[in-house]
């Protein structure tokens, strides 16, 4: 193991890592005074993906840890592509695991994503109808209907940084890569509504992602450390050229040999691997006409097999069969 790695991709945590990153190069740092505000643990999506990481086997190549960590170094969005089920998005939440950062903030692309989407909204209509309410309050405050999405709570000038899944970027609309660049690069943004305001009230309290209340000042989030970005794709399209050189390019490939013996324990228990090799063998197997099947059809043969097929080793191998089907028919 390189004793340069913050992340190592053992499955074990060790949150007092993070702290040996040194500072990052001058044209990465970010000085902005940091916020009080209480990061939440790691989420229930997390524990789904990760299963009982208590196994201590690598669960990452070394080439998969070098560029990890390489992003974690330069502060750079990792820009993570792969055939779907390898572990893309899993990998996120492993990196906020093992270095105790806090529940993962998750933004899922769809093709009518916005920047906007990612960074806050703003209920407008909301606020005009509690205005216009008979309790003689007058306007509300304008807080109460601005909250950040991921993104815009990524950004947040917290100490220890966020990871921040922006998964799927490859189904966005064609303006989103392009619109991400200046985000990513400077780790701030405005929130016009609140800049128009700054003057006469230069704090404002909005609702994050979190469901936690935090204060922006004049209108504007600044990130203090860069939070771990990690946007997947699943090569379905390609990406304009200023996005890549601000991010760090890693292909995932999917886990095999040791890597897939922690995959299944983490998920089924210390010495599962063994008690299903059979299943695991025919999964090998099957992948030699050079179908893609992704590593999920396993884990879920292993689990059924357990239930519809405990002592009869025909129905294990009739039920992988039938769980263990191609996604494409061609050879890739």
């Amino acid at each position: 193991m390189s004793e340069w790695f913050i992340y190592r991709g053992t499955g074990q945590p060790d949150p007092e890592r993070i702290g040996q990153l040194p500072a990052p190069p001058p044209w990465r740092a970010f000085d902005t005074p940091a916020v009080d505000y209480d990061v939440p643990a790691l989420g229930s999506s997390s524990r789904r993906r990760l299963g009982a990481r208590t196994v201590p086997l690598s669960i990452q190549d070394t080439g998969t840890l070098e560029l990890v960590n390489a992003a974690l170094y330069l502060r750079r969005p990792l820009l993570v592509t792969g055939e779907p089920g390898v572990g893309k998005s899993t990998l996120a939440h492993s990196v906020a695991y093992e270095l105790g950062l806090g529940r993962v903030l998750e933004w899922p692309v769809v093709s009518r994503s916005e920047l906007r989407d990612g960074l806050y909204t703003y209920d407008a209509i909301g606020r005009l109808q509690d205005a216009q309410l008979p309790d003689g309050q007058g306007a509300p405050d304008i807080g109460r209907y601005i909250k950040l999405g991921p993104l815009g709570t990524a950004l947040l000038a917290a100490d220890r940084p966020r990871v921040l899944l922006i998964d799927e970027l490859d189904k966005s609309d064609i303006d989103l890569p392009n619109d991400l660049l200046n985000v990513l690069e400077e780790g701030a943004f405005a929130i016009p509504e609140l800049e128009r305001i700054a003057d006469r009230t230069p704090v404002v309290e909005v609702l994050t992602d979190d469901g936690r209340r935090v204060a922006v000042t004049e209108g504007r989030v600044r990130c203090r450390a860069f939070p771990v970005v990690v946007m997947t794709s699943n090569r379905e399209r390609e990406f304009p050229a200023p996005l890549l050189r601000r991010c760090i390019p890693l292909d995932l490939r999917a886990p095999r040999d040791e890597r897939l013996a922690a995959l299944v324990q983490a998920h089924f228990g210390q010495g599962s691997y063994d008690g299903n090799r059979d299943i695991v063998d025919q999964f090998a197997r099957a992948e030699t006409d050079g179908a893609l099947r992704p590593t999920d059809q396993l884990l879920n043969a292993i689990f059924l097999a357990q239930y519809a097929a405990r002592d009869a080793a025909h129905r294990r191998e009739e039920i992988s069969d039938l769980l263990m089907q191609p996604l494409d028919r061609g050879p890739r």
